[in-house]
């Protein structure tokens, strides 16, 4: 059964896409929105180059705020990282960093890459399904 997955990005990610688009010359999509270390407490709005960046060589890139300033940062490490997802109904929720606690309705998912928590009634009714990034697309672990 394939969910659709709930993202929570920082940015105007259509803004975003049509600024990079004209910048670099090529396709871009966005992809995520996580921390990119398991320790942290923020995330980056991910995305996907097909094509390696002719300066810096990654195809990925994150832009995430910090004192109030815009940074972009390489975000190729995003393939490494796994992303538990909890299902509700058709949809998969998962938390962007150590303190974004998001709640779905019935029951809440909190710890990005650092931990799992889930808060809720009736929690075996809400399955965890665990993701990894591959190619800039969010795929299912099986």
């Amino acid at each position: 059964m394939s969910i659709k997955i709930n993202h929570q990005p920082t940015f105007d990610i259509d803004r975003v896409i049509k600024i990079y688009q004209k910048k670099d010359g090529v396709p871009i999509k966005y992809v995520c929105s996580t921390s990119l270390n398991t320790e942290g407490a923020m995330a980056a709005d991910v995305f996907y180059r097909e094509t390696p960046h002719p300066e810096f060589g990654n195809r990925y890139f994150g832009l995430y705020f910090s004192g109030g300033l815009e940074y972009i940062t390489n975000a190729d490490k995003v393939e490494e990282l796994e992303f538990d997802v909890v299902q509700v109904g058709n949809k998969g929720f998962y938390s962007r960093h150590r303190h974004d606690f998001v709640q779905t309705g019935p029951v809440a998912i909190d710890g990005g890459r650092a931990y799992l928590r889930l808060i809720g009634n009736n929690l075996s009714d809400y399955p965890i399904r665990k993701y990894k990034v591959k190619d800039g697309q969010f795929k299912e672990i099986i």
